[in-house]
């Protein structure tokens, strides 16, 4: 029972598949594919976190070059009733690298005012007395800021002005 126009396949039972153009593997085109959007959502995160990071790096260096450029004005005092001279040691940061003076037989009262710069700022004053004693109190002010006190009395004792 073989036809002329049939191939010599067996017989397939079951509806034929539909009739496509040769190269085509689906009789309709597939659904195109969907696109995942959180990486685009994470990676724009991402981008807004360093960017809000590296606003916050240029606006806290910003700062400290300005703070470092910035002149202060520092005043060292020393008053009291000493009776005889006193021996003064002052250090003040500048530019980085500390500088200490000494005066050794000062009277009192004594000052001394001067301009420093540099992220670094402050030092000590140190006013001790003589075997004579008496009082002595040193004061410490940078720019317009409250001043730093110390008080000492008796021989050979020493105020301490520091941490400005």
């Amino acid at each position: 029972m073989n036809r002329p126009d049939s191939p010599s396949d067996p017989p397939r039972w079951g509806p034929r598949p539909p009739q496509h153009p040769p190269g085509q593997s689906y009789p309709y085109p597939p659904p195109p594919r969907r696109r995942r959007r959180w990486p685009w959502v994470l990676l724009g995160l991402l981008l807004l976190l360093l960017g809000g990071c590296a606003a916050l790096f240029a606006v806290f260096v910003n700062e400290v070059s300005e703070e470092a450029a910035r002149p202060a004005r520092i005043t060292y005092a020393a008053t009291g009733t000493a009776s005889g001279p006193v021996s003064l040691t002052y250090s003040t940061w500048r530019d980085g690298s500390l500088s200490t003076s000494q005066v050794g037989a000062a009277t009192l009262p004594w000052s001394k005012e001067l301009t420093t710069k540099g992220f670094v700022k402050g030092g000590s004053l140190v006013v001790t007395l003589g075997a004579d004693g008496g009082t002595a109190t040193c004061s410490v002010t940078v720019d317009d800021d409250p001043p730093v006190t110390a008080t000492a009395t008796g021989p050979f004792a020493s105020a301490v002005c520091d941490g400005f």
